[in-house]
């Protein structure tokens, strides 16, 4: 085995979390090692139009996703199950390479709502303990809304985020989100302009009694220049946003954000094909003392550093902290043990709306947020539940992301899936179809886990990671209310011909059906080391030199996108680093 030279810190991928906790300890004059199992790419000259806006390549074939012929998971419905492997790309997408995931996502940069962070607490206060199902354990998240707002706005103002603030100081202003939280400022950007499809779902909305705000986006409507010094450009509305980088440096990434500036500090550095195995510990198992890696010749490399930095992809950090053995391993039959816990995930549905050719839609001018409507009257705990028999909900959205020939092509109902008449439909609809989405919480259960699959290995012979998951009633209960919503909306817009497709009672998760990547939880945070793997602060409270971030953070899955929250999660991490960590290195929060 190669020994390398210690470093202070060495950051376990590469994506936002990652970037975010380079830069900040890097400032405070760490010695900041970053490995990342791909590769490196930046805007340019991997990005560059016309190449970038390839649907084909990166559309269908993934090139910015990890191969699954490496490394996979394996899934299964029930813990009685046999897990098979996720061979082809479809539920969900892992990000790959310097960026990660935030190379690919499409913007969406929302704030938790305030009950959000302490959900159980909230629920058991306002519906009484009975109104949950005994098998749901949702959990707080240790840190409340007030405590994390200046987080949550650090990162907007790192990713020049457009929107209209709703409640700014507690004033409710007109056109913004209603139901948000308190902020202290607005948003770095306004919003991007809408597109015709958005204007239509906000009037229909707006003739109903809701209320509807841009969407915010971290794709920037006008040139900005962020707290790093580092320059955004206006997005232009091409489409390419979900699955692609954006060419235009107008939507937020680690490339557009934070990566030039911190690649020029000399005291960090990063290796690239660098794949983690394992978190290395000392004999008393409560410290870390590094990583092992293989590199790009295959070697086994020791990383040793003072402090490890957990900062891979969700499902990435739950499967290294079992590798690791840190933590106690989830147990559903006990529903004992932390690493592994309360996986969850989002559930969807959608609404295709078809006009006459006098409404020009014109899908293909969008942006991957910006532009989109949405209204959040039926998120979180915004609405009385009690009637409705369900905890969560999500929000309502109105627009279009983008406008690719082959993965958002919508037909109308009865449609052939093939040959002349297939051909026509698209023809005739493409210009003039939009659709309504619905975008909702899933909650965590006890039998709804990570673990390590006792049978399929990876190319370096290490387990995979085996992921139990299907629907609850309380979901199947969420999906319908919200939907119902959603048609009333859609049958206010006056289009020709609706199709709904949503998930119904008895309709099982299918893997082969995109959603989100909104994946979380297995490394939860909370207030006590015996419900979770994490405290508020991201610090793993059995080695107190490890530190993860991410959403495999999340006790259970929120209505919203999560990267809002991530960032600013990792924000206040970073800050406790910096300022309490280390001064005296050891727990932040005392169990």
């Amino acid at each position: 085995m190669i020994r390398m030279k210690p470093v202070d810190v060495v950051i376990v991928g590469f994506g936002w979390t990652g970037a975010i906790m380079g830069i900040e300890l890097a400032e405070a004059g760490l010695d900041v090692l970053a490995l990342e199992r791909g590769v490196f790419r930046d805007t340019s000259p991997d990005f560059t139009y016309p190449h970038n806006a390839d649907e084909l390549a990166y559309g269908i074939r993934g090139k910015l996703f990890q191969p699954l012929a490496n490394e996979t998971i394996t899934i299964r419905h029930g813990v009685n199950d046999t897990a098979q492997p996720y061979r082809q790309y479809g539920s969900f997408l892992f990000g790959h390479n310097v960026g990660g995931a935030g190379l690919h996502w499409n913007g969406q940069h929302y704030r938790p709502s305030p009950e959000d962070l302490v959900l159980e607490s909230h629920m058991r206060q306002r519906y009484g303990a009975k109104f949950m199902p005994d098998d749901m354990q949702i959990q707080d998240w240790g840190v409340t809304y007030d405590e994390l707002e200046p987080f949550l706005e650090q990162f907007e103002y790192v990713c020049g985020t457009s929107g209209r603030a709703g409640n700014l100081n507690g004033e409710i202003r007109d056109g913004g989100n209603p139901f948000e939280g308190p902020r202290k400022r607005e948003y770095p950007n306004p919003p991007v302009a809408d597109n015709y499809a958005a204007r239509l779902f906000s009037d229909a909305a707006r003739s109903l009694g809701h209320k509807p705000f841009p969407q915010p986006s971290s794709n920037a409507s006008q040139p900005y220049t962020n707290p790093y010094g580092v320059r955004l450009g206006p997005c232009n509305l091409c489409g390419y946003c979900e699955r692609f980088c954006c060419f235009m440096y107008s939507k937020a990434s680690p490339q557009t954000t934070i990566l030039p500036v911190l690649m020029r500090k000399p005291n960090f550095s990063l290796r690239t094909q660098s794949h983690v195995t394992r978190v290395n510990l000392d004999s008393t198992r409560k410290r870390a003392t590094g990583v092992t890696y293989i590199d790009a010749q295959g070697r086994e490399v020791e990383q040793p550093a003072n402090l490890v930095i957990v900062a891979a992809f969700q499902m990435h950090n739950v499967r290294l902290m079992l590798l690791s053995g840190i933590g106690t391993p989830y147990d559903p039959a006990t529903g004992k043990g932390v690493i592994g816990k309360n996986y969850a995930y989002q559930m969807m549905s959608n609404i295709n709306l078809f006009y006459d050719k006098d409404v020009q839609i014109n899908p293909f001018i969008a942006a991957g947020s910006g532009g989109n409507a949405i209204i959040d009257d039926f998120n979180s705990d915004h609405f009385d539940h009690g009637p409705h028999g369900f905890v969560g909900g999500g929000y309502i959205l109105g627009g279009q992301t983008g406008g690719r020939p082959i993965q958002q092509l919508s037909l109308p109902p009865g449609t052939p899936a093939w040959g002349d008449k297939w051909k026509r439909a698209a023809k005739e609809a493409y210009l003039h179809t939009t659709s309504v989405q619905t975008h909702g919480s899933v909650m965590s259960y006890r039998d709804r886990y990570l673990d390590l699959d006792p049978t399929y290995k990876d190319r370096f012979g290490q387990p995979l990671l085996r992921m139990t998951f299907d629907w609850h009633d309380n979901e199947y209960k969420m999906t319908r209310f919200l939907t119902d919503r959603a048609q009333d909306i859609a049958n206010a817009m006056k289009a020709r011909q609706t199709s709904q497709t949503i998930r119904k009672q008895g309709d099982h998760y299918d893997v082969r059906q995109y959603q989100t990547t909104h994946t979380t939880g297995g490394v939860i945070q909370g207030a006590s080391p015996e419900t979770s793997a994490l405290n508020s602060f991201q610090q793993s409270w059995d080695v107190p030199n490890v530190f993860v971030t991410g959403a495999s953070a999340f006790p259970q899955n929120i209505g919203y996108n999560p990267t809002g929250l991530i960032g600013g999660l990792t924000y206040r991490s970073v800050k406790a680093i910096r300022e309490t960590y280390l001064k005296n290195p050891g727990p932040l929060v005392q169990a």
